[in-house]
């Protein structure tokens, strides 16, 4: 079994909390698992979880990936990076751990890149936390996607990346990610989307065995009522779509995007009618998939030369240091994992 690496997330928040709670609860399925980043500020977490009639969650520090497959169940292996800040005070946005975040995950996607991880899990991270420790990018995608352009001397525009929000019913990539609703339209060419398609055809076939159904859901209400709402459907998502298809993708489309996530919708032993959806911005794709439970679903970085996994919720600072937070969709987040490592996505 290769290990996986688990980035802490930001200390101040519920990150490390659902990373020990994981170890605890589904031991098994995290085995050849390993935290990257600060034992004090897993250690504290541990503490948290400490209830009467509960075991409790060990934390072990580690010089090397490969130590955490010799390590015994519900014990939390803590890779320790050099320099990086300890804990920071819960529910507070904090430079430090935003520094600290940021640290795990540069170190992840490296050894990932290099091939030392089979596949990289990341704790939610806060983006203003980030932005206070100085780095420069929106969150994990952005940061993900400049790394490994890098690490393969290609300028950032020529490493493509996607957000895929999936659980057990539903799939959504969406067109444009971290940008504000005016940006989002902006962003809406028949490039950009054509982009989309390929790179969610692309990983789809590899992890699914065969080639997606793909759904597009439309930018306006009712999918432009034929021009009525606005024109680009006729103008831009049409001919993307028609595009694809010359191209040999099963895409379907633009549809109205009040109802198309319910045609897709997989409810066993009903199949949905599609594999995933292609929605136009952020909130537009992911309401659908929060909607069916935070606790289940799983973010996805498509187009990047490493496996990428996430939770799907943030950092939960109201509740940080309280040891309640659902470890939930974290667990989902190391299967799906270790699907994709497996499928060879």
């Amino acid at each position: 079994m290769q290990t996986i690496a688990i980035t802490q997330g930001d200390s101040a928040g519920i990150g490390p909390e659902i990373v020990a709670k994981a170890f605890r609860d589904a031991a098994a399925e995290l085995h050849g698992c390993f935290v990257v980043g600060d034992v004090a500020s897993l250690r504290r977490a541990a503490q948290a979880l400490v209830r009467p009639g509960m075991p409790g969650v060990p934390v072990a520090q580690i010089s090397a990936p490969a130590q955490a497959l010799k390590m015994p169940p519900r014990c939390v292996p803590v890779l320790q990076l050099p320099g990086i800040p300890g804990p920071q005070p819960w529910g507070q946005v904090s430079a430090a751990a935003g520094r600290a975040a940021a640290d795990s995950v540069v170190w992840a996607a490296r050894a990932a890149l290099r091939g030392e991880v089979a596949a990289i899990v990341t704790a939610p991270l806060h983006k203003a936390a980030l932005a206070a420790a100085g780095v420069g990018f929106a969150g994990h995608t952005e940061l993900l996607q400049a790394e490994a352009a890098a690490y393969q001397g290609l300028a950032l525009e020529r490493m493509p990346v996607r957000m895929m929000l999936a659980n057990a019913e539903l799939r959504t990539v969406l067109v444009s990610i971290h940008v504000s609703l005016r940006a989002a339209i902006a962003a809406l060419t028949f490039g950009q989307l054509l982009q989309t398609l390929q790179i969610t055809h692309a990983a789809l076939t590899r992890s699914l065995g065969h080639a997606p159904r793909i759904a597009v859901a439309g930018l306006n209400p009712h999918a432009g009522e034929g021009g009525l709402f606005g024109r680009e459907e006729l103008e831009v998502i049409a001919p993307a779509i028609a595009a694809a298809r010359a191209q040999g993708m099963q895409v379907h489309g633009p549809f109205a995007p009040d109802t198309v996530f319910m045609r897709a919708r997989s409810r066993p032993p009903q199949g949905g009618e599609f594999d995933v959806v292609i929605a136009m911005y952020h909130d537009q794709g992911l309401i659908p998939i929060k909607y069916l439970g935070l606790d289940r679903g799983v973010n996805v970085t498509l187009g990047l030369p490493l496996v990428r996994t996430s939770p799907d919720h943030g950092t939960a600072f109201d509740i940080a240091g309280q040891g309640v937070a659902d470890a939930a969709s974290l667990i989902e987040a190391v299967r799906m994992a270790r699907t994709l490592c497996g499928a060879g996505a």
